[in-house]
């Protein structure tokens, strides 16, 4: 990654020039992290947000921008007064938050804005009125009572990120990583950026500090690496029967870990031979990148570091890849349904850096993506197992619906992978890709539709422009 690329974060738009300051934030979309409110929002109305945000992993909150406009804040009075105390008002406990008025110009006048930085927070905040709020993604979402109660419980077991890594100091940073990462944000000082986004000091380097930017975070953390082992067959065997082809410990902060972990899983992964979307054969892997990559980042950043004396496994099958992660699913997560799931990152302030780096997305959507994948793959959904110490994810390259014939597999992935591309083909283009006659394609396209692989859409079987394309849930692009 170059350190170098212009970073499209709040952090950075803050800081560029104030001639350009107002359109970068107005161009930034509100996610997990960010949201823009009105210069005509009450104190009471800001305390939600504040919460959502300390309940999750925090984020900044701009007062002043509204409608793509800067409404500002310069001529609202007594009121900003108001709205810089909303936490001590409306919220209990006090949410950790820091404030402060910035300029910008806005239609060639000068315009104030009202920042609000706030921290994840290992504590447990509602507003006054004992409602409480989660941030996922660019939502403040109202938990239950009983989601209230098992957040609670979490945040209690989830402080470990913030504690001091033993023996840890500043020379065991990385200072080029670092430096790296300041610029990235256009932050003019790295080791206030260490602070504000880990709790790390010059006396004390916290987990998150170490893990992120130290050279060798397992001299510390003896369990923070992957390993990636690839098996011979379907099965783990052992002894004189072992069946392992290559085993691999993955090492290094956790930018490192993931970027060359991904390669390792990338060079060793099962393959087959199929014909792919431009028409040519290769070997393409059993599962898709894009699953077992969520998956992987997932376990990277989610999993409990606390949890000492085992590292996360990446097994790699003839028909399957397994990554397990240590720790268990928070309570808040509802395992009978986790696609619709409440979120919360057990990390956050790993989370936030990594994201800051681009090696994770808005949160709340990794394992609706993983579904995703894999049913554009047209294969099983993914698997979750859990047990006391760990969560397992099994990514199967079995068909998702039987009544594909084996013998069709190859066909069924080039035709999604088409569609991927193209967003939509005629029955003739889709036999054109897989080299068939049109019956043979109708014949196939028919048994995808059975299966929810694809959809028709035209007003009748003679329409010349009728069409074949993904279903409507299966489309999303990263």
């Amino acid at each position: 990654m170059n350190s170098t690329t212009e970073s499209h974060t709040v952090e950075a738009a803050l800081r560029s020039a104030t001639e350009q300051r107002a359109r970068r934030l107005l161009d930034l979309k509100e996610d997990q992290w960010f949201e823009k409110k009105s210069s005509r929002t009450q104190a009471k109305a800001l305390a939600q947000t504040l919460v959502a945000m300390a309940n999750a992993d925090g984020g900044v909150l701009i007062v002043g921008l509204h409608d793509d406009k800067v409404d500002g804040v310069e001529n609202i009075g007594r009121r900003l007064n108001d709205l810089q105390q909303a936490s001590r008002d409306f919220c209990q406990p006090k949410v950790p938050e820091h404030s402060k008025v910035i300029d910008c110009i806005f239609e060639l006048e000068r315009r104030q804005l009202l920042v609000f930085t706030i921290q994840p927070s290992e504590h447990l905040h509602q507003q006054t009125d004992g409602v409480t709020y989660l941030r996922v993604g660019d939502e403040n979402r109202k938990l239950s009572a009983t989601e209230t109660v098992e957040l609670q419980y979490d945040k209690s077991q989830g402080a470990f990120e913030t504690a001091k890594a033993q023996h840890a100091t500043v020379d065991d940073l990385d200072l080029d990583q670092l430096d790296a990462y300041a610029a990235r944000l256009n932050h003019p000082k790295p080791m206030r950026l260490l602070r504000d986004r880990t709790l790390s000091t010059p006396d004390k380097i916290t987990v998150a500090g170490c893990l992120l930017f130290t050279f060798n975070p397992t001299a510390f953390l003896p369990s923070a690496l992957v390993r990636v082992t690839r098996w011979a067959g379907q099965t783990r065997e052992t002894g004189r029967r072992q069946n392992i082809v290559s085993d691999q410990r993955i090492e290094g902060s956790i930018p490192t870990v993931i970027r060359e972990s991904r390669r390792a899983i990338s060079e060793q992964q099962p393959k087959r031979r199929a014909l792919e979307a431009g028409g040519t054969f290769a070997d393409v892997p059993t599962v898709p990148e894009e699953a077992w990559l969520e998956g992987l980042v997932n376990a990277v950043l989610h999993r409990s570091y606390s949890m000492e004396g085992d590292h996360i496994h990446v097994d790699l099958f003839e028909d399957r890849i397994e990554i397990t992660s240590p720790g268990p699913f928070p309570h808040l997560v509802d395992l009978t349904d986790l696609l619709n799931t409440r979120r919360y990152a057990r990390n956050p302030r790993i989370v936030r850096v990594c994201s800051d780096l681009d090696l994770c997305q808005e949160q709340g959507e990794g394992i609706r993506r993983i579904h995703d994948e894999m049913r554009l793959a047209g294969l099983d959904a993914p698997l979750y197992r859990q047990t006391r110490m760990a969560v397992t994810l099994t990514l199967s390259a079995e068909p998702a619906n039987r009544q594909i014939d084996a013998r069709y597999r190859d066909d069924v992935a080039t035709v999604l992978a088409a569609l991927r591309e193209s967003d939509r083909l005629s029955t003739s283009e889709v036999a054109g890709v897989i080299r068939r006659s049109n019956p043979a394609a109708r014949n196939l396209l028919s048994k995808m539709r059975a299966a929810s692989l694809v959809e028709w859409r035209g007003n009748s079987q003679r329409d010349p422009r009728a069409y074949w394309c993904l279903p409507p849930q299966t489309t999303g692009r990263r």
